[in-house]
């Protein structure tokens, strides 16, 4: 049994089973016998199932709300407006597009169809874990795959409720299996179970090079959706109040636990001390506390280790020369004794040659730069490993397009339009980010395959 934690009490509120080798070969069976089934319901029937599971979501809202709240540490209003109804939206978005996917067309002589690629392992992370799941389950179940689910066991209760929304919604059995477990045991069992055809990660790059080399060996599809260290790249012509207050609000948001949160602010030379001002003082609103507590505007983060990897990232970037304009490692002010607390941080003075302007820290710490000009944020922006997102502030639409266009980065967001504005753009990244992409047509590609058919 794998204890679950209440990040802002540090009390156990639930237990989940390790499936391990036993539960992973069961569950293999029932979606590869579910498989002829389902890919030959039509796909108006498998989209009414998939409205109605969206449905079922909805009306449990407020029930997932609170289990997240306290499984993973979200303020509870936050939870119940983004966890909760992300997932719907997701659903949805990819129902309207399923409806328009090219499932079989005449190309080059010959004609085209995709179909089904298989039996999908998703395995899906703590920090968003319903749009996470909905995110690959959605498209899977619409193209005709069945799929093995394992959620991260540190956030895994409010799957407890997909499961009753999916059974309400009249999904087959083995359509969708979960499994409940630990990535060296159940998750590497499921990945290299040789009745998976597909994998889909969304996780660590460590997670991500493992289950890379496991599916290169066996052939098989990998789609990994990995972290970040997103730029917010601020220009001479912005509103640099507004950029910066954006920023600091978008990178602390869920204690700053999201791969495309905008970590790095690369804001013009002269206008350096004065963004430092506004994050500290952007970052001085936020009210860290428990996740029950209708006045928390930022949760904990989600384990003690995950705590004191983000405090030693802070107190490295400060040897290293940076300063801290607010928070630091310490102990944040007024929180309770147990929990697991970090202070929203910003870091002035950081240059690029430091490791917090490299590394993800995975939690709410902005590291300042200064930059000298377009060409020179570009080079700041793309001089990192990873490539996930990028946020850019301009007036002018024209410099905006240049700049856009050579960000490394697989979504750049212009002037503060969120992700969630946009559920049917691709999301994934450049080099450490991953490969492939998720959400609208693009995450329905990720799960078929195309045949062509001559002479016929």
């Amino acid at each position: 049994m794998i204890a679950v934690v209440d990040p802002s009490t540090e009390a156990v509120v639930g237990h989940v089973s390790e499936a391990g080798h036993e539960g992973v070969d069961a569950a293999v069976r029932a979606a590869r016998a579910a498989l002829p089934g389902w890919s030959a319901t039509p796909l108006a029937e498998r989209l009414a199932h998939l409205e109605r599971l969206a449905g079922g979501l909805e009306a449990r809202s407020e029930q997932i709300g609170l289990s997240l709240a306290r499984e993973m540490g979200m303020p509870l209003a936050q939870a119940q407006a983004v966890q909760a109804a992300l997932p719907v939206a997701v659903i949805r978005t990819t129902i309207t597009a399923a409806r328009s996917f090219v499932f079989s067309a005449q190309e080059g002589g010959a004609t085209i169809l995709r179909e089904p690629a298989g039996v999908v392992a998703a395995i899906t992370p703590w920090n968003f874990p319903l749009h996470q799941i909905a995110a690959k389950l959605a498209p899977a179940l619409a193209v005709g795959c069945t799929v093995i689910l394992k959620p991260s066991e540190l956030a895994p209760l409010s799957v407890e409720i997909l499961q009753e929304a999916a059974r309400a919604a009249g999904l087959p059995d083995g359509v969708l299996g979960v499994v409940h477990g630990t990535g060296p045991l159940t998750g590497e069992a499921l990945v290299g179970h040789p009745g998976v055809d597909v994998i889909s990660l969304t996780g660590s790059v460590a997670a991500g090079r493992r289950i890379g080399a496991i599916a290169g060996a066996a052939v098989k599809r990998a789609c990994l959706e990995l972290g970040g260290k997103s730029p917010s790249v601020v220009l001479d012509d912005a509103d640099l109040e507004a950029a910066v207050r954006f920023t600091v609000t978008r990178c602390c948001f869920n204690s700053g636990q999201a791969c495309n949160a905008p970590t790095r602010l690369l804001v013009p030379r002269a206008h350096a001390r004065a963004a430092a001002e506004i994050a500290a003082d952007a970052a001085a609103v936020l009210r860290v506390g428990p996740a029950l507590d209708p006045d928390s505007t930022m949760g904990p983060v989600i384990s003690a280790a995950a705590r004191e990897r983000i405090r030693a990232h802070i107190d490295g970037a400060i040897a290293a020369g940076a300063q801290a304009v607010h928070g630091g490692s310490a102990q944040p002010a007024g929180v309770p004794e147990h929990g697991f607390w970090v202070a929203p941080t910003v870091l002035a003075g950081v240059t690029e040659d430091m490791r917090i302007h490299h590394e993800e820290v995975f939690g709410p710490v902005l590291a300042l730069l200064a930059h000298d000009g377009d060409d020179d944020a570009v080079r700041l922006a793309n001089a990192t490993e990873y490539g996930l997102s990028a946020e850019l502030f301009t007036a002018d639409p024209g410099r905006a397009r240049d700049v856009a266009g050579r960000l490394r980065a697989g979504q750049v967001k212009v002037g503060g339009v969120s992700a969630r504005d946009a559920l049917g753009a691709p999301f994934g990244g450049y080099g450490l980010s991953g490969l492939g992409r998720e959400l609208g047509r693009f995450g329905l590609e990720e799960f078929v395959e195309t045949k062509a058919v001559l002479g016929v």
